[in-house]
């Protein structure tokens, strides 16, 4: 992750650098060599996703003469890609930035003790499908809806033996497919409610500050820009949904018409697919920036 990025733009390596020097660890090396079992703890993964991403918009900032702020309407994120998303429009220093999502996976893998929880997608579920199967899968425990990725794909989270029945049920509530994910804890459910006290407690220190690009919040799926408010919904989002269909919607019914996404191309297929008839584009690599420069 980010290697050849790094190759190609001495931009690139100031960003990776800097996360590195932030966390005081060999992040950027752990992205780049490996061991893969230790980049996927979450509390490496949220870091280094937001590092790759962040280099990508200074590649594109510094190198390509493309200002944020004079391009872009909006800014989102999807999970820990809501830190990115703030650090993108300037609440949060990059350094701030690493340091939260450090401690945001920590306290997030913490929460829960290892096999207590569990995630499960829902491939060809929508919405009302999915809160109805996790209603019906609990019996007594956690199970609700922590993604609401896009009109074809739901993800729950909860109790390990809820995921279980849910997924055992999906063909009784008209779902295509439950698949199990690899995850290492419960993700957006209020078993998280622990780690969301961790982020309380850090973000009452790290307080974002003024954005420079309106942000359209995970939870609410709709547009804030005062950084109390930002501060409070990031809270929020550790044990809340993820709304990403209904952001992506609300975006476009906001004028929206082209997304760009930078460091990955995750997102984007998911906002194609909830919000119809829009351009979506996303960044990776040197010569995508260079082509996403000529048409911005």
């Amino acid at each position: 992750m980010g290697a050849e990025l790094a190759e190609a733009s001495a931009v690139a390596r100031e960003v990776f650098q800097e996360v590195d020097d932030a966390l005081g660890q060999h992040l950027f090396r752990i992205m780049t060599e490996g061991p893969e079992d230790v980049l996927t703890l979450t509390e490496n993964a949220q870091p280094a996703i937001m590092a790759n991403a962040i280099a990508v918009l200074r590649v594109l900032e510094k190198e390509g003469g493309i200002a944020l702020a004079d391009k872009a309407d909006f800014v989102a994120g999807h999970s820990l890609g809501e830190y990115t998303a703030l650090c993108a429009s300037s609440a949060f220093s990059l350094a701030d930035t690493a340091r939260l999502l450090k401690l945001r996976g920590q306290s997030m893998q913490a929460a829960v003790p290892v096999g207590i929880g569990a995630m499960a997608a829902l491939l060809g579920a929508d919405i009302e499908k999915a809160t109805a199967l996790a209603a019906a899968a609990a019996e007594g425990e956690v199970c609700t809806v922590a993604n609401d990725n896009d009109p074809t794909q739901v993800v729950l989270s909860g109790h390990k033996g809820a995921i279980e029945r849910a997924i055992a049920l999906v063909k009784d509530h008209g779902i295509k497919r439950g698949i199990a994910l690899p995850v290492s804890a419960p993700f957006h459910c209020p078993l998280m409610q622990p780690a969301a006290d961790a982020m309380a407690e850090a973000l009452d220190k790290t307080r974002p500050g003024a954005l420079r690009v309106a942000l359209f919040a995970n939870v609410t799926a709709a547009v804030v820009t005062d950084p109390a408010e930002v501060q409070r919904l990031l809270v929020e989002q550790v044990t809340g949904r993820v709304r990403w269909r209904e952001s992506a919607i609300a975006m476009k019914d906001a004028g929206v018409e082209r997304y760009v996404e930078l460091g990955g191309k995750v997102v984007g297929p998911m906002i194609k697919r909830s919000a119809g008839e829009v351009d979506v584009t996303a960044a990776t690599t040197m010569a995508e920036i260079e082509e996403l420069v000529k048409v911005l």
